[in-house]
């Protein structure tokens, strides 16, 4: 049952997200091939030769697929769609951009944002903002799925290293072209990807009294900054830090939410920490029901005095 997976990558190095989609991968079982479709991108081949369980690396590069823009990418995954029986890549802006075309162009049903591979046909995907986990069994013969990375830990590097095989890029499209890049500037990890996490809410009250309040913390711990989709819509935080059904799934080792009740959306997106930890001055908010520690009081002195004992 071979298997082609879509990397996630930004031309000069993989993204995690790929790591984790390709332990995902190996519990459908069958042979797997990575896909890095890019420009400029050998040094991405190279590193996802270097992971645990890949049979070999296809490397397509271009000018049209330097961006992993729909069309051309979808162009080149059906070019290849032929000598696989399942084709899978996490479920980031370029998964979720690509496999749907994809998946349309196959005329196949997608399963999205899988995440527990229950047989080869059969896959575990949230529904209801995470309040329950549905069971979906795809019948047809080719199978397009998205992971939602946080639910599988990345696959290791080895010793052995998979071939790198250069394949045809194919044309570009003039359905779409690609603008611009707008990257925030941070020197925090990403927050996806980090092991911890540090969120405020609403209730910081302001920009500056969130800024004032988490970056602290999550500077002397090391952490990402994240933030409800009350605190981004209230402007205390931009967009790439919102968390949530509608912003990022993450599961870091350790989430630390301060001032977030707990809303379902907000929940959806952090649930899967390992340990987390809860500061809200509302002893009956949601976010204390799952919560592995609590801390009930005034955030504005809690989370200081966190920050002064570390």
């Amino acid at each position: 049952m071979p298997i082609l997976l879509f990397a996630e990558h930004d031309n000069q190095a993989l993204a995690d997200q790929t790591a984790r989609t390709l332990t995902a991968a190996r519990a459908i079982g069958g042979d797997i091939d990575i896909l890095v479709a890019g420009q400029g991108a050998r040094a991405v081949a190279e590193e996802a030769a270097r992971l645990q369980g890949v049979r070999q690396v296809l490397l397509a590069e271009s000018d049209a697929l330097a961006e992993r823009l729909a069309e051309p990418s979808a162009a080149l995954i059906l070019s290849l769609a032929g000598d696989y029986d399942t084709i899978i890549a996490p479920a980031g802006s370029a998964g979720k951009s690509v496999l749907p075309r994809v998946a349309a162009l196959l005329d196949v049903m997608q399963v999205s944002e899988a995440i527990e591979v229950v047989a080869p046909d059969t896959f575990k995907r949230p529904i209801y903002a995470g309040n329950a986990v549905q069971t979906v069994q795809t019948t047809d013969a080719k199978k397009v799925v998205t992971v939602r990375t946080a639910a599988f830990a990345p696959a290791e590097s080895g010793a052995d290293v998979a071939p790198i095989v250069e394949t045809a890029a194919g044309e570009g499209s003039d359905q779409s072209r690609f603008v611009e890049n707008r990257f925030a500037a941070s020197d925090r990890p990403e927050l996806a990807s980090a092991k911890i996490v540090v969120s405020g809410g609403r209730a910081l009250g302001s920009e500056e009294k969130f800024r004032e309040t988490i970056l602290p913390l999550a500077d002397k711990m090391g952490a990402a900054v994240g933030a409800s989709r009350a605190a981004v819509d209230a402007g205390y935080a931009p967009n790439d830090w919102q968390v949530g059904q509608t912003g990022k799934v993450v599961a870091p080792d350790l989430y630390v939410a301060c001032g977030i009740s707990g809303a379902i959306q907000h929940l959806a997106g952090m649930k899967d920490a390992k340990v987390i930890v809860a500061i809200n001055k509302d002893a009956d908010a949601p976010i204390f029901q799952v919560a592995d520690y609590g801390l009930v009081g005034d955030l504005f002195e809690l989370v200081p005095e966190l920050e002064r004992a570390l």
